[in-house]
């Protein structure tokens, strides 16, 4: 898989969540990971991050949107429920890029929706966990980028002569 990836989220504050987003970024390959305007009880996610995610990746904390650094040609893609935003299974993921979450209660303020590139949406009735939406967006770029096959007509896997392309990490 070419490019990389990032996970933010700005404006959590519990630790369980940053902990279920960092192990869910590390587990899909995140080259980086990052917070803004985290509360301090949220940084304590040692306890809930049992993949250490810390010592596979780099961790940056910023105040505020506009503290926010991204590498040269990296797009910020803001996942937010809002009614402009790209359904989730009709956004082609940049091959660059950096994901970031909204609080717990909450959405991505003003100032950082206005950083973004795109804006997508989980296309479901409702807000769900920060979390969850962090692997539903992950799990769509691996499967956009991921070097998978069609999905077969019939129910059922792939043709059994088709095989994987071996990752170029």
């Amino acid at each position: 898989m070419r490019g990389y990836f990032g996970v933010g989220v700005e404006g959590i504050s519990k630790s369980y969540n940053l902990g279920a987003v960092l192990r869910t970024a590390n587990a899909f390959g995140a080259s980086f990971a990052f917070t803004i305007d985290a509360t301090n009880k949220a940084l304590e996610v040692r306890r809930t991050d049992t993949s250490r995610s810390e010592t596979h990746m780099p961790f940056y904390e910023w105040d505020t949107a506009e503290d926010l650094i991204l590498p040269r040609k990296c797009q910020l893609v803001g996942i937010e429920l809002t009614e402009d935003s790209i359904d989730l299974p009709s956004f082609r993921h940049p091959t660059n890029c950096a994901y970031i979450l909204g609080p717990e209660k909450g959405n991505l303020s003003d100032a950082m929706q206005a950083r973004c590139d795109h804006i997508v949406k989980i296309p479901t009735k409702f807000c769900i966990n920060v979390s969850l939406a962090a692997a539903l967006a992950l799990y769509d770029r691996t499967i956009m980028m991921g070097g998978y096959p069609e999905r077969p007509v019939k129910v059922g896997g792939p043709d059994k002569d088709w095989v994987k392309p071996k990752r170029q990490d």
